[in-house]
C-alpha cells in the first residue's frame, strides 16, 4: 500500500481545519500555534543538548549511557 494513499487530500485538510476552528474558536488558535511552536523549539533544543553531551562523552573516551532496561515481573 502506498503512503500517499494515507495522506489527507485538500478536502480532508479543510474539514480538519474547520473542526479545529469550531472546537477551539478563533481567539484560541494563535495561542495554540504559539505554544506548539515554543514546544517544538524546546524539544529541538533538548535534542541538540543531548547530542552534544553524548559527543563530549565519546570524545573523552567514556561510553555513552544506555537506557535503563525495565524489569519484567513474572
Amino acid at each position: 500500500m502506498s503512503t500517499l494513499a494515507l495522506m489527507p487530500g485538500g478536502a480532508e485538510i479543510w474539514i480538519i481545519l474547520a473542526v479545529v476552528l469550531l472546537l477551539f474558536g478563533g481567539r484560541k488558535l494563535p495561542e495554540l500555534a504559539r505554544s506548539m511552536g515554543s514546544s517544538i523549539t524546546q524539544f529541538k533544543k533538548g535534542l541538540k543538548e543531548s547530542d552534544a553531551e553524548e559527543a563530549s562523552k565519546l570524545a573523552e573516551g567514556k561510553p555513552a549511557e544506555a537506557a535503563p532496561k525495565e524489569k519484567v515481573e513474572s
